[in-house]
């Protein structure tokens, strides 16, 4: 077995490696992150170790059972995750195609294994008929769920899993990987959005896309010198740019966490927003008190986001939290 197809988490990988060699490796594995840390990667890269042929050469990505892992169509690799429309697991999906289907032994592999993504949207119920094949798998399968936060998921289930909890990487190796990896990206700037995202490639990555990042910094540097600068209807005016797109709005609140992080331990060496004279203007108009505050908003309002918080309430809650963070 091997990992370095993954970036970072070097203490997973090695938790992984240690289970495996000690013949160890549990029937239920969790994988917990935020969105865009590697859940499924790792997944994926867990089958493939599983599946291939070549032994200590594992994965080799040239056998069959690698091809097939790859390209998505192995029959013993069952990948689901929550309908598009609802974002629930169906409990009758989850009994008839999960955990009947898991008692047919594999097609062509030693193992059969079920990748089941943002497992935070499968309610209580619908957890509990999946607890009955964790109790008593069979001995060929292998069950991986992904999900954003291992608290979404019941006790009962956690205590038949392994968790593993994935971190943002060092921006070192982010950028690197980016900048190899990808096509007219320079090192640079895959440097700056990585620390912007706290090592989350994923967002990293997608914040690179078609100029979004620097969309979303400009929206984000508007709103902070809104705030210390001009009255509470210029900077609720300075949200409306955040109409309809509450994925903008936790992408927005990130970026400003790095601004206000930025101005609280402001240095004319180091500035991982980018901004150094806005940091440098509030690290001089707002006390320490103050920006920790903004920085814990900021949590609060791209946790909203995240939970799918209706989008115009939030964008008139947003001044008045950030409003209120600085006494005014």
């Amino acid at each position: 077995m091997n990992f370095d197809a993954i970036v970072g988490n070097t203490r997973i990988k090695q938790q992984l490696l240690s289970l495996a060699e000690s013949g160890r490796l549990p029937h239920a594995i969790v994988i917990e992150g935020e969105k865009g840390l590697g859940k499924r990667t790792l997944a994926k890269e867990l089958a493939l170790n599983l599946l291939c042929v070549n032994g200590e050469n594992a994965p080799c990505r040239a056998c069959p059972q690698c091809n097939k892992v790859m390209k998505g169509i192995h029959p013993d690799v069952f990948v689901a995750e929550p309908e598009t429309k609802s974002k629930a697991y169906p409990i009758k999906f989850v009994r008839e195609s999960i955990v009947a289907d898991a008692f047919v032994s594999p097609n062509e592999a030693r193992y059969k294994i079920y990748i089941l993504a943002n497992c935070q949207f499968m309610e209580p119920k619908t957890q509990n008929a999946l607890l009955k094949i964790l109790e008593e798998p069979p001995e060929y399968a292998i069950f991986i769920l992904t999900v954003d936060k291992k608290s979404a998921l019941l006790e009962t289930v956690l205590s038949r899993a392994v968790v593993l909890s994935l971190e943002g990487v060092n921006a070192k190796s982010g950028a690197e990987y980016i900048s190899n990896n990808c096509e007219g990206v320079e090192y640079e700037d895959a440097l700056g959005a990585i620390e912007i995202w706290g090592g989350n490639i994923g967002k990293a990555l997608e914040s690179l896309k078609d100029g979004k990042l620097s969309k979303i910094s400009s929206v984000a540097e508007e709103i902070v010198l809104t705030l210390i600068n001009k009255s509470e209807y210029e900077l609720l005016t300075a949200c409306f740019a955040l109409s309809g797109d509450r994925e903008a709005v936790a992408s927005v609140m990130t970026v400003m966490k790095t601004i206000f992080r930025d101005a609280l331990v402001y240095s004319q060496s180091e500035c991982l927003s980018g901004f150094k004279e806005t940091a440098s203007a509030l690290s001089s108009k707002l006390s320490k008190e103050k920006l920790l505050r903004l920085i814990a908003s900021c949590d609060k309002l791209k946790a909203l986001a995240e939970k799918n918080c209706n989008n115009n309430l939030l964008i008139t809650k947003i001044p008045y939290e950030l409003r209120r963070s600085i006494g005014k």
